[in-house]
């Protein structure tokens, strides 16, 4: 099973997120994990170690931590956990702030959900 976390302040979008994955996680596939915080995020991949969550998508605005510093702190970490970018804003600061700090992708609000799930359904396929 492929174990990744949302993270956004947010919380509509963990609904959302069950909505759009839910047959991947009723097949047993996937298992969805959500942190409405920077330091939320940070507790959950330090309970296990190895952390069992493979990949972070993480809202890049949201108050305390920003997901550009939460982004850092996983990279410094947790070097092997894939993590992408999620804002509302496509603007290139951001864009390419994120990337040159190891971003896998960078997803615009509304997210294109065939996109991310072609990203997931990789992880998937890989294991």
């Amino acid at each position: 099973m492929t174990k990744i976390l949302i993270v956004d302040d947010e919380r509509d979008v963990e609904t959302l997120f069950r909505q759009k994955f839910r047959r991947e996680v009723r097949s047993g596939d996937l298992e969805l994990a959500f942190a409405f915080s920077g330091d939320e995020a940070l507790r959950i991949l330090s309970e296990d170690e190895p952390p069992e969550v493979v990949y972070v998508f993480s809202d890049i605005n949201m108050p305390g931590m920003t997901g550009l510093e939460l982004l850092k702190k996983v990279k410094d970490k947790f070097p092997t956990i894939n993590v992408s970018m999620i804002s509302a804003y496509g603007d290139t600061e951001n864009y390419q702030k994120a990337m040159s700090s190891g971003a896998k992708e960078f997803f615009t609000k509304p997210i294109d959900f065939d996109s991310l799930k072609r990203e997931i359904v990789g992880l998937i396929t890989k294991k």
